[in-house]
């Protein structure tokens, strides 16, 4: 016989309830663990509330409430049973069935008691314990905060308390969180290969001790924003299966005294107790930065702070297992007692991808979005150089937003040109309504710009030429795609550059005999490179081989920290000189161009000004048709 069959019926259904409560189910209570429990301070309150108006309408009896003076008139005319006076208040029962019970407001009546003994109404006091009142009135209140509290301490977890100030902030990743590889990184193989020496150590640390070897403490990634580095540092994590704790170095300083230093001695204790497993400090400029740049003087909480984080990275044995790893890209900022041997004693690059890192990158990227058969991830990597992992993940994002948008089944390759648009210049204008001079002079710009390109030899040719407005100031753009990644440039091909830079500006000297304000960019662009040709690169032959400029700039970010001249006045005149005789030769060259080529640029600008966007392979018919190929 079944065991349910042994039981009472009684038995039976506090058993089907009881399962109901734990499962949810009763038919299927097997093997179930019960769910987890939630408790929310709403409830209580509904429960209260209900308690409350279940005794107010059901549980107590109708009180009616009645002036004073219907309270006199009861009097007078002995309906009333009995009284209870109160210091305010009045209650009462009237004679009859069933029993009617008021309370009326006490107000000072002299005659009251005497009234009361002429109708035989039976009366009485109210007593009131001012201590238990008072008891209530301030332990009770008191007793329902510190149960708030108590509650809200408990929801905010054990590490948000008032004295947690000192707890370290990093988010742990046990080892089945880190669900990044190696695979998931594309375009930083030198970097990987470098990283692979931590992930063997981290699996098989027997393997390098037994030959006295030692792995470095503390891998620092270095690179432009946006190529990877914490992606790396995750797939490190991730290959080598341990614990991932991960902080940015901004995180360790608070406006109390001490806490930082605090919060790295936690770390690095949670850490020893993870081992092995990985500390991440993402930023690491925020923490690192090199003492003694405090231009206050004395020593600030910062300071404080990174010297607790040199003495803990000291502190550390390779064979306790825990690896440091570092991010940034301001590395020259750095405290030196951070980079050398022991502490961080290895830099990894993680540069900007090349051609075929882009490629690989896209097509990670790609995975989940449906293309069209004739999307090409070669040519769209190569006409994003100089681009890296966030930016292309960008395109890919926008070009799937955009295919979404216009209803279609798949990404096209239109969708992938209007988003690589409007990341390099900005979102389209086209609402903005211009008048047809400024159209006509923006498209002869333009046109210029392109032709030139199309002129010179060492220029990129030309991909697409557009007179629609984009970002914040751009009227029209000219797109040249590079045929291959650049590493160096030599003298011609700066002075190509220079040129194509210049040919907006003269397309409108020879047209309208007249300038505009819409060569702004291009002229300071252009004189940046003709300084830096005579100042830096040397290639003035009437400078010589000096460099004039000892401007200390960041590695990966386009600030500059100028340090002031280190040459004469006299020195500073050449150097003008000739800067303005590049400039000037290059507008010289370029105007024979254009007025060489006057019927293409005259061509050119009526299409733009049709069409609003020309391809380079329309520009490049046009000029083979029209003259035959320019020596520039």
């Amino acid at each position: 016989m079944a065991e349910n069959e042994k039981k009472g019926p009684l038995e039976n259904i506090t058993e089907k309830l009881r399962s109901l409560l734990v499962t949810g189910d009763p038919q299927n209570n097997q093997g179930a663990l019960p769910p987890k429990a939630r408790f929310s301070i709403w409830y209580f309150v509904i429960t209260m509330v209900f308690v409350i108006y279940m005794q107010q309408y059901f549980f107590s009896g109708k009180v009616e409430t009645i002036p004073y003076s219907q309270f006199k008139q009861y009097v007078d005319e002995g309906t009333i049973d009995s009284v209870i006076i109160g210091p305010d208040s009045i209650r009462g029962t009237l004679k009859g069935t069933p029993v009617r019970e008021f309370t009326a407001v006490r107000v000072d009546d002299l005659d009251l008691v005497k009234a009361l003994d002429e109708r035989n109404i039976s009366y009485s006091g109210q007593y009131e314990n001012k201590f238990l009142s008072g008891l209530l009135s301030w332990i009770l209140p008191l007793g329902i905060f510190f149960l708030l509290w108590r509650f809200a301490m408990k929801k905010m977890g054990p590490g948000m308390g008032v004295m947690s100030f000192s707890k370290s902030k990093a988010k742990i990743f046990a080892q089945t969180d880190t669900k990044v590889s190696f695979d998931d990184v594309a375009g930083i193989d030198e970097a990987k290969e470098e990283l692979q020496e931590v992930v063997e150590f981290l699996k098989t640390p027997e393997k390098f001790q037994k030959l006295g070897g030692r792995i470095p403490k503390g891998v620092l990634l270095v690179g432009p924003p946006g190529t990877g580095k914490t992606l790396l540092a995750k797939a490190v994590a991730g290959e080598a299966q341990v614990p991932f704790f991960s902080i940015s170095g901004s995180e360790f300083v608070e406006m109390f005294v001490g806490v930082g230093a605090a919060r790295v001695r936690d770390l690095f204790s949670q850490a020893a107790l993870q081992a092995p497993c990985i500390i991440f400090i993402d930023e690491l400029d925020a923490l690192g930065k090199a003492r003694g740049m405090n231009v206050m003087g004395g020593h600030d909480e910062r300071e404080q702070t990174l010297n607790q984080l040199l003495v803990e990275m000291d502190g550390f044995e390779t064979n306790k297992g825990v690896i440091i790893m570092a991010a940034t890209n301001r590395p020259e900022i750095l405290d030196p007692a951070l980079l050398r041997p022991g502490r961080l004693d290895r830099q990894v690059l993680v540069d900007r991808p090349d051609i075929n890192g882009r490629e690989a990158i896209l097509k990670i990227h790609s995975q989940n979005v449906l293309l069209g058969p004739e999307v090409d991830l070669r040519g769209i990597a190569g006409r994003t150089p100089g681009f890296v992992g966030a930016d292309l993940a960008n395109i890919i994002n926008e070009a799937a937003l955009l295919a979404a948008r216009n209803n279609k089944e798949m990404v096209e390759v239109e969708d992938f040109d209007e988003a690589i648009d409007r990341v390099v210049a900005g979102l389209q204008k086209k609402n903005r309504v211009m008048n047809p001079k400024e159209k006509e002079i923006v498209a002869f710009h333009e046109s210029g710009h392109a032709i030139v390109a199309e002129s010179v030899e060492h220029a990129d040719p030309v991909h697409k030429i557009s007179i629609i407005p984009r970002g914040i100031a751009a009227l029209g753009y000219t797109q040249q795609q590079p045929t291959e990644d650049r590493y160096l440039l030599t003298r011609s091909e700066l002075l190509d550059r220079l040129a194509v830079l210049l040919g907006g500006r003269v397309a409108e000297e020879v047209v309208f005999n007249e300038i505009s304000t819409g060569a702004q960019n291009d002229l300071q662009r252009a004189s940046d490179i003709a300084r830096a040709m005579v100042t830096e690169y040397g290639m003035s032959d009437a400078m010589g081989l000096v460099s004039y400029e000892r401007s200390r700039q960041p590695m990966f970010l386009a600030e500059s920290f100028s340090t002031g001249k280190v040459y004469s006045e006299a020195k500073a005149a050449q150097i003008d000189d000739e800067v303005a005789r590049f400039v000037h030769e290059a507008h010289q060259r370029v105007r024979k161009i254009l007025s060489e080529r006057r019927t293409v640029l005259d061509a050119l600008a009526h299409l733009l000004s049709q069409q609003e966007s020309v391809q380079g392979d329309e520009l490049r018919e046009m000029l083979s048709l029209a003259t035959p190929p320019l020596a520039a």
